[in-house]
């Protein structure tokens, strides 16, 4: 649970994508994978806590989030203390970064964004999908692109889970104009600590746990949507029996 310069560098590196690049340069063709998201899953959500504490608060807030709010995802306050809060010893507090808005400007051009609300804005599949199609480009300043955002100014800054993924020649295709074009496909050069499986998981945690914060009462508002819809079932049917009872004798 410890930060460290890299993971510092890494985090900064994830505002440039939602900052420094436009976001009309995003890959509208790409199709997005389905992100099994899944509010139910308290483990999910505590592990994707872990990671957005250790990967994004470095330099992103989450200002409309409290750390008393984690609660709800089966964490005790003495478990937050503990293992998430860095920053602040109140657990009323927001998740507030410790980066200077100004070091921030000096290094990414710009503040980064805060994240509280980015799964509503960009949507879970394409937060999913984005932080798995990073691959090595070194006509980029980064020395990274990807293909859900060409271009994108932020840096793999997972590579070192994952891997160096490349783009590799896998075919041919004819494009648009008729001209074949090579068909491209991102293959791991260089393994990382994790294996596919486990770095998908790590990221799907991440945005189970990034789609909790966007609305933490979400699994509760559609438990009281369920009962609000069969109370009015049930009021219809005996509206219905009233309506009966009342006009039966009625010529």
């Amino acid at each position: 649970m410890k930060t460290n310069f890299r993971t510092v560098l890494a985090v900064l590196s994830f505002g440039a994508l939602l900052t420094v690049a436009a976001p009309g340069q995003a890959n509208e063709e790409v199709k997005l994978d389905t992100a099994p998201i899944n509010l139910r899953d308290t483990a999910s959500l505590q592990r994707g806590a872990r990671n957005f504490v250790n990967y994004c608060l470095n330099c992103h807030n989450a200002a409309f989030m409290r750390y008393s709010a984690l609660t709800k995802i089966g964490l005790s306050e003495e478990q937050i203390r503990q293992n998430l809060m860095f920053t602040t010893d109140k657990i009323g507090d927001t998740m507030v970064s410790p980066l200077d808005p100004k070091d921030a400007k000096n290094w990414l051009g710009t503040q980064p964004p805060d994240l509280t609300l980015v799964a509503r804005v960009r949507g879970s599949d394409w937060l999913y999908t984005f932080l798995r199609s990073f691959y090595r480009d070194d006509k980029t300043p980064s020395g990274w692109n990807n293909s859900v955002f060409p271009n994108v100014a932020m840096p793999h800054v997972l590579h070192d889970l994952q891997g160096t993924p490349v783009l590799t020649k896998v075919g041919e295709q004819k494009g648009h104009d008729g001209h074949v074009e090579p068909i491209m496909k991102a293959q791991i050069d260089r393994t990382g600590s994790m294996s596919r499986e486990e770095y998908d998981l790590f990221v799907l945690d991440l945005v189970n746990y990034l789609t909790y914060m966007g609305e933490p009462a979400r699994t509760e508002r559609t438990q009281i949507g369920v009962l609000v819809l069969l109370f009015l079932v049930l009021l219809y049917f005996a509206t219905l029996w009233l309506k009966h009872e009342y006009w039966k004798d009625v010529k």
